[in-house]
C-alpha cells in the first residue's frame, strides 16, 4: 500500500529489503491507496496533509510545497499521487538522480500545467545548479534560462504556472536549509506499528484474493521491521507457499513455515542481519569489533554491512556502534539463543583486558 523508491542497491534484492525491485512496482499500481481516506497509518501527517489540501481547495489555489522525509517503502510515493488526486491535478514524477543539469529541470518545470504536482523523489541527491534554480522556481514560480556561452550569455526570464512540488527524501539531513525553507508543508514518515501493519496486510490480501486469517496477518506483520512495502512482499511470498504446501488459506502456522523457507525470522532477520550477528558473537565474543573486519567475516562488502545489514539491527537494539567498533547488545546474545561470555555480561569486555 504505502511504497516508494526503486534502487539497484543490495538492499533491493532482499526479500526483507525496503526499496522495490521491478515485482514490488507492478503489485504496487494495484494496490495503493488512491484517497486520505484509504491510506492506512501515519496518522499525523494524514491529519496535517489533509487540512493543507482542504484549504487550498477552499482557496481555489494551488497547495504548498510539501517534503516528505523518511524511510523507504513508509509511503512517500503514495501520498504525492494522493495530493494530485485530492487536488484533482495531473501529477509529474522524477528523480534527483535524472537531473543532472539545470537545463533538465528548465525542460520539466517549463512544461508544467497551472496546478500540477511535480514529484521529485531522492531530491536530495539532485545537482547543485538544478538546486539553485529549484529556488526561483518554487518561490517566485519563474527561471532564468541561459541562452548562449561566455560573455555573450543571456539570461532569459522565463515564467511559470503555479505548480505544488512534492520532495521525498530519505536523508533530510541532506538538504541546504535554504531548499528545506521553500516547502510550506515538511512530515516524517514513521515506521508503522504492528497493529497498522496487520491492517495494511488484510487489505492488500483483500485486493489479491488471499485468504488470510488475524493470526496469520499478525505473524507476517511481526516480521515486516515496520514496513508497508516488506508487509506486502512477504503476503505474496506467503501466499505462494500456502497455494504449493496448503489449501491457499494463509493461517500462523502456514505464515511461520513459508517465512522460515524464505530465511525470515520472527524479528525480521534474514540470512545476512543473523550473519553479522553470529559473526560478532561467535567469532569476536560479541565486540567490539571494527566494521572492515566483521565485513571480511561476512564474506560481504563494508558498504553492504554498514547500510543494509546494521540500520535495522541498530534499531531493533542487537547491535551498537561505538567508537571502538561494533558491539552485540544483550538482546543479541538472547536471540541467538546464546550465553554472553562473562566479561560481555559486565560490561563492555574491559574486564578481560586487566585480568579481571
Amino acid at each position: 500500500m504505502n511504497w516508494d523508491d526503486t534502487t539497484d542497491s543490495p538492499a533491493a534484492e532482499r526479500l526483507v529489503g525496503a526499496s522495490a525491485d521491478r515485482e514490488d512496482q507492478a503489485v504496487e499500481a494495484a494496490l495503493r491507496p488512491k484517497d486520505l481516506g484509504e491510506f492506512i497509518g501515519q496518522e499525523k501527517v494524514r491529519e496535517q496533509l489533509d487540512l493543507v489540501l482542504r484549504a487550498a481547495r477552499a482557496r481555489g489555489a494551488t497547495a504548498d510545497h510539501v517534503l516528505l522525509s523518511g524511510a523507504p517503502g513508509l509511503g512517500k510515493t503514495t501520498l504525492s499521487m494522493i495530493i494530485a488526486a485530492e487536488m484533482n491535478a495531473p501529477i509529474r514524477i522524477t528523480s534527483g538522480p535524472a537531473i543532472q543539469h539545470a537545463g533538465d529541470l528548465a525542460a520539466i518545470l517549463s512544461s508544467l500545467q497551472e496546478g500540477e504536482v511535480l514529484f521529485l523523489d531522492e531530491i536530495h541527491r539532485m545537482s547543485r545548479p538544478a538546486e539553485e534554480m529549484l529556488y526561483m522556481a518554487m518561490e517566485d514560480f519563474r527561471v532564468d534560462v541561459i541562452v548562449g556561452k561566455g560573455p555573450g550569455a543571456t539570461a532569459i526570464p522565463l515564467e511559470l504556472p503555479p505548480f505544488t512540488l512534492v520532495g521525498a527524501t530519505t536523508r533530510a539531513g541532506l538538504l541546504p536549509p535554504p531548499l528545506r525553507d521553500r516547502f510550506g508543508f515538511t512530515a516524517h514518515m514513521e515506521f508503522y506499528e504492528p497493529a497498522e501493519l496487520e491492517r495494511v496486510i488484510h487489505r492488500s490480501a483483500n485486493l489479491l484474493d488471499v485468504a488470510i486469517d488475524t493470526d496469520g496477518a499478525a505473524e507476517i506483520a511481526g516480521r515486516s521491521r515496520g514496513t508497508p512495502r516488506i508487509a506486502n512482499r512477504l503476503l505474496r511470498r506467503v501466499r505462494d507457499y500456502a497455494q504449493v504446501k496448503a489449501d491457499g488459506r494463509i493461517t500462523r502456522d502456514i505464515a511461520s513455515a513459508a517465512l522460515a523457507v524464505y530465511e525470515v525470522d520472527a524479528r525480521g532477520l534474514d540470512r545476512l542481519d543473523r550473519a553479522v550477528l553470529e559473526a560478532l558473537l561467535k567469532l569476536f565474543g560479541g565486540g567490539p569489533v571494527g566494521l572492515s573486519t566483521l565485513a571480511v567475516a561476512v564474506g560481504e562488502e563494508r558498504e553492504t554491512v554498514e547500510e543494509v545489514a546494521e540500520p535495522f539491527l541498530v534499531r531493533e537494539g542487537l547491535l551498537a556502534r561505538t567508537p571502538r567498533g561494533r558491539i552485540a547488545t544483550p538482546a543479541a546474545w538472547a536471540h541467538l539463543g546464546l550465553t554472553p561470555p562473562r566479561s560481555q555480561a559486565a560490561g563492555n569486555g574491559q574486564g578481560d583486558l586487566f585480568g579481571a
